[in-house]
C-alpha cells in the first residue's frame, strides 16, 4: 500500500516533522497537567504517610488538621492514650507560613510534634534529629535551607540541624519541623504589642480586676500568654485492633472527631484537590479538542495538496477502502511522532515544575491510545475529501 505519511517525510519533511513537534509541545502540556494532578495526590499520601498514624482525633464538627482549622487542649492526647487500642497518641500542630532564610521567604508547613512519636519526619537524609527543646528544626531538601543554617520564624531564630526528602503539604509546600511547644507558641501566641494592649483590655475590665480578689487578674494574665492548644492528636492503633472501632470509641466518648486513614485520605483528596482537579480536567479537554483542530487541518491542507495523486489512484481503480487508510495512516503517523516528543519534553522539563509532576506509565499508555484516536478522528474529514475526488482531475478534468 502506498505510505502518503511516508511520501509527506520525503518530500515535505519539514512540514510534516515540524507539525508533529508542534502538536508534540501540545501533547507535552497535556501529560504536564496529568502528572500535576497525580503529584497532588501522591502529596497528599505521603502527607498522611509522613505523619505515622493509623487515626487523626480532630475538633468536633471539623475535617481537620488539614482540611480546616481545629483546635484542641493539649492534654486531650491523654485521655485518647488510655482507651483501648491505643497503642500511641501524641499532639501535632501544622501551620503554613512563611520562613525568613536570609533575605528572602520560604513557604513551608511548619510541624509541631515531640520526639519518637506520630508526627516527626520518619527519616532524614542528612544530619540529626531534634535533641533541644528549644530553637532547632529537620526541614525538607525543597526549602533551600542547609545544615548549621539560621531561619526565622516569628519572633525567634532556629538552626537547621537535619534534612528529610519527599515531605510535603497536600498543597506540595516542603515541611519544617520542629519542637511542639515552639510550634504552639508560633501558631496561637500573639505578638508583643498584641499582648500589650490585651494586657491593657484586661486591667481595664472591672469584672477581670476586682480590687477586693488579689491575683486574680495576674492569672487571668498567665494563662493568656500560655499556649495550650494543638491542632490533632495522632493516633496509633494497637496489633490486633481495627482503627474504624477505636475511632468509633473517641467519637463516641471522648466527644472529638476521628478519622482514619482512609477517611482521611478521601478528605484529602475528594475535598481539598476536587476544583483543582476539575480545572486540570478541563484543561486536558480543551487540549484534546485543540490537538484534534491542528490534526484536522493539517492532515486536510495536506489532503488537498494532493489532489491529483489522488485521482490518480481512483483513475487506476484504487479501492475507497485503501485511499481512506492512507489517510488515517498518514494522520496516526503525525500522532504517534507528537505523541514520542511529548513524552520526551514532559520527562524533559517535569523537575524544573515548581509543583511536583508524578508521570506515570499506565498514562502515558492511555495518553497515546486517546492520541491514536484523536488522530483517527481527525482525519475523517480529509477522508471525507479525498473520497469525493473526481478521477478525471488526473488528466485534467
Amino acid at each position: 500500500m502506498i505510505s502518503l505519511a511516508g511520501r509527506d517525510i520525503l518530500h515535505h519533511w519539514a512540514k510534516y516533522v515540524f507539525t508533529g513537534v508542534g502538536l508534540g509541545l501540545l501533547i507535552g502540556v497535556t501529560l504536564s497537567m496529568a502528572g500535576i494532578y497525580r503529584g497532588m495526590v501522591d502529596d497528599a499520601q505521603v502527607l498522611l504517610r509522613s505523619s505515622g498514624a493509623d487515626i487523626w482525633a480532630v475538633q468536633q464538627e471539623t475535617l481537620g488538621p488539614y482540611a480546616e482549622p481545629s483546635n484542641l487542649r493539649d492534654d486531650a492526647y491523654r485521655a485518647i492514650l488510655g482507651m483501648p487500642g491505643v497503642a500511641e497518641a501524641s499532639n501535632v500542630t501544622y501551620l503554613t507560613m512563611q520562613v525568613r532564610q536570609g533575605e528572602r521567604d520560604v513557604r513551608v508547613m511548619a510541624v509541631g510534634s515531640e520526639p519518637g512519636r506520630p508526627g516527626e519526619p520518619p527519616f532524614l537524609v542528612a544530619g540529626r534529629r531534634i535533641a533541644r527543646s528549644h530553637y532547632e528544626v529537620v526541614a525538607d531538601v525543597r526549602t533551600g535551607f542547609r545544615l548549621g543554617e539560621r531561619v526565622r520564624i516569628r519572633r525567634h531564630e532556629y538552626e537547621v540541624v537535619g534534612l528529610t526528602r519527599r515531605m510535603v503539604s497536600s498543597s506540595g509546600d516542603p515541611m519544617v519541623f520542629l519542637p511542639l511547644k515552639d510550634a504552639q507558641e508560633a501558631q496561637f501566641l500573639k505578638d508583643n504589642d498584641a499582648i500589650v494592649n490585651e494586657r491593657a483590655r484586661t486591667a481595664a475590665n472591672p469584672a477581670l480586676n476586682r480590687p477586693g480578689v488579689p491575683g486574680l487578674l495576674d492569672a487571668i494574665l498567665a494563662s493568656q500568654t500560655a499556649s495550650r492548644s494543638v491542632n490533632a492528636v495522632l493516633v496509633r492503633v494497637a496489633s490486633g485492633h481495627e482503627a474504624e472501632q477505636v475511632a468509633e470509641n473517641i467519637r463516641r466518648w471522648k466527644h472529638l472527631e476521628a478519622y482514619t486513614r482512609a477517611q482521611m485520605e478521601e478528605i484529602l483528596v475528594s475535598k481539598l484537590i476536587e476544583t483543582s482537579a476539575r480545572q486540570i480536567a478541563t484543561f486536558l479537554v480543551i487540549l484534546a479538542i485543540v490537538s484534534a483542530a491542528i490534526v484536522s487541518f493539517i492532515i486536510y491542507t495536506m489532503t488537498l495538496g494532493k489532489v491529483r495523486e489522488l485521482a490518480v489512484l481512483k483513475l487506476i481503480g484504487t479501492r475507497n477502502r485503501t485511499i481512506a487508510a492512507m489517510i488515517l495512516q498518514q494522520s496516526l503517523g503525525l500522532g504517534l511522532i507528537g505523541f514520542v516528543i511529548g513524552k520526551t519534553v514532559a520527562t524533559l522539563w517535569a523537575p524544573y515544575f515548581p509543583k511536583y509532576v508524578l508521570l506515570l506509565p499506565g498514562d502515558a499508555v492511555r495518553g497515546l491510545v486517546a492520541t491514536m484516536v484523536v488522530c483517527a478522528i481527525a482525519s475523517l474529514l480529509a477522508i471525507r475529501v479525498a473520497l469525493k475526488v473526481d478521477p478525471a482531475t488526473a488528466i485534467g478534468g
